[in-house]
């Protein structure tokens, strides 16, 4: 916080006559800046503008939109470029393990463009799902104000009367692998999935880390979720171009806001909200960023126990994203939770979460039911332990239907790439009652972290959804909600857990409600195994995936490049 009558006071002003001063006044005198313009703030709008993918192709006039807001409040923005993963894009290349690595490069991509730059404040225009996580930790890193600024969903289509979104062309992908949707029929959802820029428009990764924005305190109340180019989206915009501006001046800064309080009301909101388990590790790195000493994956475990399922958006329940939005979203939810929440914690508008709510009224109760009356009591994401994760697996169950399973025991079929597991299916070597093991997809045995969602929809594909579990080191794709698939296993295979020692024939024993995933080999028999195996070498000798695989930490601490943080109570 600075003085306002002081611009003297802002970082980014150096004294006069100086040689940073100096080079600094002549490449922005060139830019075509005044000396007036320059004792303002400095604000960076964090743009992850892209054209290779509709969730960001309009981040571009939103940029310009927010520009124009600053400038208004009395300060100057300067856009600043970062990379732009989308989990269909970006997936192509080397096992999709591209994707969880880049948000960590778009942390350190803020931190040397803002830090070095000495600018004042970050405006984050934040859109598919790992340039939240990538932003959040910046924040949390650097610590000058930053806010983020939710850019909204994507409209889905239809064909006749069916609904058609991204989920489905991608779960339909599955089934054509398999034989079961013709390739007419997934050409034709292909055509009307999108029909808007934005992020996917069901309650995957991208809209759950839009709520966790918000529920962390880092994004102005009612911004999750906003559909893209809306009405709402732009008010929110300006609003937010105005807000950063007096929060440069005024405060807050991100760690007197990302406490550990903030960081179990997010982890409260997820799971009301039956959102992505890839919230939790992101999560987790933020708080690491963040200097808090919490175990998030530790309390998505303890919350979840005490936290009722409020939303039943897609693809886990019948309401539509839209209809969540009318309904008050995070903000609403956060109403029906504020018994449960720490409402003392402080928020971007320099008020408490309770101040926040103190006048919010859910506008659907059928989409957002009463505390009292939820859609489920159980929760939506359940963490296992046992001897197959002695540390941690997670499970997404959605809500517990009659005909969902949650309890499994069968032989280990076990593959090292997704792409032999879905030939092994096509050629029916994966039957009922099969636990199919998919390893070698963690942070560092990827490197990068592999995901098994396609083979998820693949086994769905071919009708075994209920008949053949999934277990697997790697990661989930927001949207899975088909089957019983225990994702993120760790110890991963990179680091020798059982999961590495898993051979074809061996029983497994999942008991979701005991939240329990057993390996029945004796312990003797695991011990000669472990004895045997032998640490991979690096895999990649070069680019983005050495750097990654080199560094990065476990999943149970966030996936991150940031080996040690410096603790301070929360």
């Amino acid at each position: 916080m600075t003085d306002r009558r002081n611009p003297s006071a802002l970082r980014s002003n150096f004294e006069p006559g100086t040689s940073r001063w100096a080079v600094r006044r002549a490449q922005w005198r060139a830019l075509g800046l005044s000396d007036a313009d320059m004792e303002k703030p400095k604000i960076a709008v964090i743009n992850t503008s892209s054209e290779v993918a509709i969730c960001f192709s309009h981040l571009d006039a939103i940029a310009a939109r927010a520009k124009e807001a600053i400038r208004a409040a009395g300060g100057l923005p300067f856009e600043i470029r970062t990379s732009a993963p989308s989990d269909f894009i970006i997936s192509a290349g080397r096992r999709a393990t591209y994707i969880l690595p880049t948000r960590d490069l778009i942390a350190n991509d803020i931190e040397v463009q803002v830090e070095g730059a000495q600018l004042d404040g970050m405006l984050l225009l934040t859109s598919c799902d790992k340039t939240v996580p990538g932003q959040l930790m910046a924040a949390a890193r650097l610590d000058i104000p930053s806010l983020m600024v939710i850019c909204g969903y994507q409209s889905s289509g239809q064909i006749g009367n069916e609904h058609v979104d991204i989920e489905e062309v991608f779960l339909h992908a599955g089934y054509h692998a398999q034989g079961a949707t013709s390739f007419e029929r997934l050409k034709e959802m292909s055509e009307v999935a999108i029909s808007s820029p934005g992020v996917c428009s069901g309650m995957g990764t991208a809209n759950s880390m839009h709520s966790v924005a918000e529920a962390l305190g880092l994004a102005l109340p009612g911004s999750a979720p906003v559909a893209a180019n809306s009405p709402a989206m732009w008010e929110q915009v300006e609003a937010a171009g105005q807000r950063i501006v007096d929060m440069v001046w005024d405060g807050p800064c991100p760690r007197e806001i990302l406490t550990a309080g903030a960081f179990r009301n997010a982890a409260r909101v997820v799971l009301a909200q039956a959102g992505s388990i890839n919230c939790i590790k992101h999560l987790q790195a933020t708080a690491l960023e963040a200097g808090v000493d919490i175990d998030l994956y530790e309390s998505f475990d303890t919350e979840g126990d005490r936290t009722p399922v409020l939303a039943a958006v897609r693809p886990i329940g019948p309401n539509s994203i839209e209809e969540f939005e009318a309904a008050g979203g995070a903000r609403a939810v956060m109403k029906r939770l504020e018994p449960l929440l720490e409402s003392d914690v402080l928020t971007c508008t320099g008020n408490t979460v309770g101040e926040n709510l103190a006048n919010v009224i859910v506008a659907d109760e059928t989409v957002i039911p009463p505390l009292n009356e939820p859609f489920a009591t159980d929760p939506a994401i359940v963490l296992l332990k046992g001897s197959l994760a002695p540390e941690t697996g997670v499970a997404k169950v959605g809500l517990r239907t009659p005909d969902r399973v949650l309890t499994f025991r069968g032989p280990a079929k076990v593959f090292e790439s997704s792409l032999d597991a879905e030939t092994a299916l096509k050629q029916g070597r994966i039957v009922s009652g099969d636990v199919c093991v998919l390893r070698r997809q963690g942070v560092r045995g990827g490197p990068g972290m592999g995901g098994a969602s396609r083979l998820v929809f693949a086994v769905e594909g071919a009708g075994l959804g209920a008949e053949v579990a999934v277990v697997t080191d790697g990661q989930l794709s927001g949207l899975v909600n088909k089957g019983l698939v225990i994702g993120e296993v760790q110890p991963e295979w990179a680091e020798g857990g059982p999961i590495a020692l898993v051979q074809d024939g061996d029983m497994i024993a999942i008991d979701v409600g005991a939240k329990t995933i057993e390996l029945e080999v004796p312990a003797e028999e695991l011990a000669r195994r472990a004895e045997a195996f032998v640490p991979p070498e690096p895999t990649a000798d070069s680019g983005w995936h050495a750097i990654y695989e080199r560094n990065v930490t476990s999943l149970r601490q966030g996936a991150s490049l940031l080996q040690h943080a410096v603790r301070r109570d929360g």
